[in-house]
């Protein structure tokens, strides 16, 4: 996947990308809304091997902004053409102003394009930036499982589900 969009740029992560996914995925400011508050013990040479076995069908990708690396995404299509995804703003920085939004608007509007019938995700319920950008994106929320999951350090954690079909897609490009 390669969507280049104003300053953003969506691209496939790469091996060269495996140490900024390591620094990212191990600081657990980032991944806590994911259940790993002390980050998740990985490393570059884990990442790469990774990256080396994503197809079409699964993959990491990096967002850039203005050719700074920021965030990153990930998807998995399956054969029923019902795709599942992932995203992380990872810069501070660049969270709350907007950015998530156009890159959520550009990959959703890809993964139609390339053949998903309904995108679906799940968000950690305490994390209500996320839930507030997917519902204006069109996301309906079609299920809540709470105290269902302990993150590492062993607090009870809810989750969120949504889906996405096309037909109530809203763009933010």
């Amino acid at each position: 996947m390669n969507i280049n969009y104003k300053d953003i740029l969506i691209r496939n992560a790469i091996e060269s990308d495996a140490k900024q996914l390591e620094t990212w995925w191990n600081d657990g400011s980032v991944m806590a809304h994911a259940g790993f508050p002390d980050g998740v013990h990985t490393n570059a040479e884990r990442i790469k091997n990774q990256i080396e076995n994503y197809t079409d069908k699964k993959r990491t990708l990096i967002i850039e902004y203005k050719d700074i690396p920021i965030g990153e995404m990930n998807y998995k299509m399956s054969d029923d053409s019902e795709c599942e995804i992932g995203i992380k703003i990872c810069e501070s920085d660049y969270q709350e102003r907007g950015i998530g939004r156009v890159v959520l608007s550009l990959f959703i509007e890809e993964l139609f394009n390339m053949g998903a019938k309904l995108i679906f995700l799940t968000t950690n319920l305490k994390n209500k930036r996320a839930q507030h950008v997917y519902e204006k994106l069109g996301f309906k929320k079609t299920k809540i499982e709470y105290d269902s999951w302990k993150d590492q350090r062993g607090e009870l954690q809810s989750t969120v589900f949504y889906d996405l079909e096309k037909e109530n897609f809203v763009s933010y490009k």
